[in-house]
């Protein structure tokens, strides 16, 4: 009967006097990453908080540990001293409430012990001021390329383990992006680019972790190369389907980052003219027409062909002189020439179709005469230097009036003689309506 009752208040003891050890609820307010730790003798694992701070020093991290119990109770914060291999006292208070919080703090595992009465509650945590510093810079440029060299340096964070206080460090797995605004150009900490931009460009180098904390700065690369480009403005014949010689063309220079006075412009033969002058040639052909050294300039075809034209710019430097080559997107095509006339006319005042036409294309001269049944010529028009399709087409050729007077109605007879400006001899003849009634 003693035995059972000195059991029963063994038993007593042990539950009513003896301190409960719990696990109590431990947060990290604005932690960014988390980890846990993987000591190599001490049982069980332990949170680790990871806070990004602002630079080398900064002690941003905060605990906060939360309990249910109720009334007033004592929380007890203390820091682990890896010179010792023990617990320091680090804070205390009494209260009411159900957390306590420690905030600016330095890198370290933390002990939080909330104590009511007999009932003891115990959590552990490592928290990490992680910062991460960089450095950018041009090292080198030529026309072919440009080197960046980004560097970055970042806290090591090292936790122990409780047992026998081996250090163990923390796998941050850093990584590096070169970006261009919002585009990653590269992922290697230094590269080298070789699609150069034409103009001055900010790129920013970033270094990150996994814990969500990086850093970021600008790296200004000025521009030493140029990008040639050009279009053309057919000027008069700009909406026209076909283009006619003579023909003048503007070139607009749009190029970037080139230098004034520094434009090469290669006016080339006709592709046709090349190719049949190619044709079984052992000997390298002159292809090209005109060198021009306008920043803009303007240039006319005197002939019809299939022409290309090839701009080169140019950017001078102390130690660069690069160059960018532009072709035109497409030939210009000068058709060749033709003579195509009306087989009906009718000179009667109302201002449609009063006059004889004769459409002639890309020709250098013309002459036209009209006969009437008999073979005799009622009209002679003729010009030495034709200077585009727009005045060919409505130069008055026949209105229809012999000395003056109205012509009679009736079929008359036409030959129009030219020389084309692709060299062509041209010669149309036919027949033409005269009208005059109205209807």
């Amino acid at each position: 009967m003693m035995k059972r009752s000195c059991l029963h208040l063994f038993y007593f003891i042990l539950v009513f006097f003896l301190p409960v050890s719990l696990m109590a609820q431990i947060m990290a307010p604005g932690a960014t990453g988390t980890d846990q730790t993987n000591y190599p003798v001490f049982s069980g694992t332990d949170n680790i908080y990871i806070f990004c701070a602002e630079n080398e020093g900064a002690e941003m991290a905060a605990l906060q540990v939360s309990t249910e119990l109720e009334g007033t109770k004592t929380f007890l914060w203390e820091k682990y001293n890896e010179s010792s291999a023990s617990f320091d006292f680090y804070f205390s208070e009494s209260s009411s409430g159900q957390t306590s919080q420690i905030s600016g703090l330095a890198d370290g595992c933390y002990r939080a012990t909330v104590s009511l009465g007999g009932t003891t509650e115990i959590y552990r945590a490592w928290a990490f001021n992680n910062w991460i510093t960089v450095s950018g810079e041009e090292v080198a440029s030529s026309c072919e390329s440009f080197k960046m060299e980004g560097r970055f340096t970042t806290a090591t964070l090292v936790y122990y383990d409780l047992s026998n206080n081996a250090s163990i460090e923390i796998f941050k797995d850093m990584k590096v992006q070169w970006e261009d605004g919002s585009t990653t150009v590269s992922s290697v900490q230094s590269p080298e680019f070789f699609d150069l931009p034409s103009q001055n460009t900010n790129y920013t180098f970033t270094a990150f972790d996994r814990f969500g904390c990086s850093a970021s700065t600008n790296v200004f690369y000025e521009s030493i190369v140029p990008e040639a480009k050009f279009s053309v403005d057919y000027g008069d014949q700009a909406n026209a389907n076909d283009l006619e010689a003579p023909l003048t063309v503007s070139f607009i220079n749009e190029s970037q980052n080139a230098d004034p006075g520094q434009y090469e412009w290669f006016f080339f033969r006709d592709l046709n003219e090349i190719k049949k002058e190619a044709e079984g040639s052992q000997q390298a052909i002159d292809s090209i027409m005109v060198v021009a050294y306008d920043d803009s300039p303007v240039y006319t075809y005197e002939n019809t062909g299939t022409y290309m034209v090839k701009m080169v710019a140019k950017k001078v430097t102390e130690l660069n002189t690069c160059v960018d080559t532009f072709y035109l997107d497409d030939y210009i095509k000068i058709d060749s020439s033709y003579i195509r006339a009306a087989n009906v006319f009718t000179p009667n005042g109302d201002g449609v179709n009063d006059v004889f036409v004769v459409k002639f294309f890309s020709m250098r001269s013309v002459k036209i005469s009209i006969f009437n049944r008999w073979g005799k010529k009622v009209h002679y028009w003729s010009k030495s230097d034709v200077q585009g399709f727009e005045d060919s087409f409505t130069e008055s050729v026949w209105d229809g009036k012999i000395g003056g007077r109205y012509a009679s109605p009736g079929v008359y007879y036409y030959v129009v003689e030219g020389s084309g400006r692709d060299g062509e001899k041209r010669r149309a003849h036919g027949f033409v309506h005269l009208f005059r009634g109205k209807d």
